[in-house]
């Protein structure tokens, strides 16, 4: 008759058996995909060479391809003024102007503009000199924490530069009649343009008064 103790002593056998059976077969999968990811990694960035003429100046960089104009601009030109605010395009705290038209700078890469021409809130006006718009800005308080506010003088700049040229907006009532500088026009062309302090109405009286109205 078999003994108790030889049965359970050979299923304990048969179990450790199967089961460093079953590890030796695991191991080499997991060291294959440990491989894998080790070898793979990330690929490194595609780097291109783009040429940038801002705020008057030629530049030439060596930028990864899904470097936007926003980070060209700040982590590569140290031109800071131009600020990142939601990173979406959707608070205008990034608006440049490319080329003569305004642009969300975050939603561009840079290396879809070579020679362009970019002007920021640095190329408008020093300190010693004023461009119109940013001393109507001051002159007016268009502003409180200031975040915003290069991306507003930026946006209203062009904004004025859109009306000049007869270009309509979306509250323009006769789409062939020159538009005028009215609170609804700037109201409907600065809205992309968020003030989270909310000096909006500063921020109209100014662009009036640079568009020479009366504010």
């Amino acid at each position: 008759m078999t003994d108790c103790n030889e049965i359970n002593a050979g299923r304990r056998g048969l179990l450790i058996a199967g089961a460093l059976s079953a590890t030796a077969a695991a191991v080499p999968g997991v060291a294959g995909a440990a491989q894998a990811v080790s070898t793979t990694g990330q690929a490194p960035p595609v780097l291109m060479k783009v040429s940038l003429d801002v705020n008057g100046r030629r530049h030439s960089l060596e930028l990864d391809t899904r470097t936007t104009l926003l980070d060209a601009l700040r982590e590569h030109l140290q031109l800071t003024g131009t600020k990142k605010g939601c990173d979406h395009g959707q608070c205008g705290a990034c608006t440049v102007m490319l080329d003569g038209q305004r642009i969300n700078a975050c939603l561009t890469l840079a290396v879809m503009h070579d020679g362009a021409k970019v002007t920021t809130i640095e190329g408008l006006g020093t300190p010693e000199k004023l461009h119109p718009m940013q001393a109507a800005f001051i002159a007016h308080d268009g502003y409180q924490c200031g975040y915003c506010t290069p991306g507003q003088i930026c946006s209203a700049v062009a904004a004025l530069g859109e009306i000049r040229q007869g270009i309509p907006s979306h509250v323009s009532t006769d789409l062939n009649a020159v538009p005028q500088a009215t609170p609804e026009e700037l109201r409907e062309r600065m809205s992309g343009n968020i003030c989270r302090c909310g000096a909006y109405s500063n921020i109209i009286e100014a662009i009036t008064e640079v568009a020479g109205r009366p504010a």
